[in-house]
């Protein structure tokens, strides 16, 4: 006795609607994604390859430089800067790279960084910026330059891929369940074979694909939860600040990374910010900390340090929110795992853009009855 259908051809036609114009909506913006996010996948690798990387010098002490000594230093390539930030990357702790820009306000395209030696405070120049193969790149990849509005849509896009995936799920269970999982007709008409290989890498790519794509799409939030987090739990641990003018003479920057520590034991800086930046106050330096192991090095918690004391402020857990998007970046970007896995997800952005290749191949080579009628 035949088994009973999986679901109705109505329904089937249905799904098959969906996916076809869920994957012609987003296939032109999931493909540049695609091949944007494939060399930054391989950053550092990159950085090597046009000449931009700075590499660590020769160790000439085995000493540390002062944090302020540090900021100085960077301050001295610019004059008449301020300062914004020091960032200390995960792998690259002895290169702190200090942002400065005119104002504390200047928005991210417009500020500089000079990556430093943490143990001697010699600048040694500044990383890939505006111009650079990498910067353009990663531009069209977060946002496309249209800034906010451009990370939206990708979000965007990127919800409609993932219903694409999910609608293309469902319209292949009827062929996996009566001829298999994965298998390609060779012996069929040009156009089926095509359409078997486009299911076949699309079940191969599934997890990925989703894991990607809704990673993707929480990034693209970024600024918006930036923002939530500012006008609430921020604004609650700025409240005894309000009304206060700027600070205008800062401590120590060494203090106030020595105050994180004690707010936020068995844990490093992630990065500074300074008065007046978006991720600080205008009265605080925000030290962020993280964690110093490879699972929580994504586990961050913020330190406010009065900018004019160095005494501690507040210091709490972030919100869920923010706890998703940080750990949804590594995830996306495949940047925790070293080489391996970098071929690793090289690989499956490549059997992607076979998928949404071969999807349009199919759409343009689809049969026109009309255009058969006339012929």
């Amino acid at each position: 006795m035949p088994g009973k259908p999986f679901m109705s051809q109505r329904a089937l036609r249905v799904w098959s609607i969906v996916h076809r114009w869920t994957s012609l909506i987003c296939t032109a913006f999931m493909l540049l994604l695609c091949l944007t996010g494939l060399p930054l996948v391989f950053g550092h690798e990159l950085d090597l390859l046009t000449g931009d990387a700075i590499e660590l010098p020769a160790p000439e002490t085995d000493a540390r430089a002062t944090y302020d000594a540090v900021l100085q230093a960077a301050l001295r390539e610019h004059p008449g800067h301020v300062p914004q930030y020091v960032i200390w990357e995960p792998d690259e702790l002895l290169l702190p790279v200090v942002v400065t820009a005119p104002r504390a306000d200047t928005p991210p395209d417009d500020t500089l960084s000079t990556t430093v030696d943490a143990r001697t405070a010699k600048p040694l120049g500044m990383p890939p910026g505006k111009g650079s193969l990498k910067f353009v790149l990663l531009k069209l990849h977060v946002d496309m330059f249209a800034g906010l509005l451009g990370k939206l849509f990708l979000g965007a896009m990127g919800a409609v891929f993932l219903a694409a995936i999910v609608s293309g799920v469902v319209v292949y269970l009827p062929f996996w369940r009566k001829v298999g999982l994965g298998r390609v007709r060779l012996k069929k008409k040009r156009r089926i074979v095509w359409l078997d290989w486009h299911n076949a890498f699309g079940m191969l790519t599934l997890a990925w694909a989703l894991l990607v794509g809704a990673t993707g799409s929480i990034n693209t939030l970024a600024d918006l939860m930036l923002d939530a987090w500012r006008n609430d739990q921020l604004a609650q641990m700025l409240a005894p600040y309000h009304g206060q003018p700027p600070v205008m003479v800062r401590a120590s920057i060494d203090d106030a990374v020595k105050t994180a520590h004690e707010a936020a034991p068995g844990m490093i800086p992630s990065f500074v910010a300074f008065p007046g930046t978006r991720f600080a106050s205008p009265h605080h330096y925000a030290v962020w900390m993280r964690g110093d192991g490879i699972l929580t090095t994504r586990i961050m918690r913020p330190v406010l340090v009065d900018a004019s004391t160095g005494a501690l402020t507040d210091s709490r857990e972030l919100p869920w929110y923010l706890k998703v998007l940080l750990g949804s970046q590594p995830l996306h970007f495949g940047d925790f795992g070293g080489m391996p896995l970098k071929i690793f997800w090289a690989t499956f952005d490549l059997l992607t853009i076979v998928v949404l290749g071969s999807g349009l191949y199919l759409w343009l080579t689809r049969h026109n009855p009309r255009r058969a009628k006339r012929a």
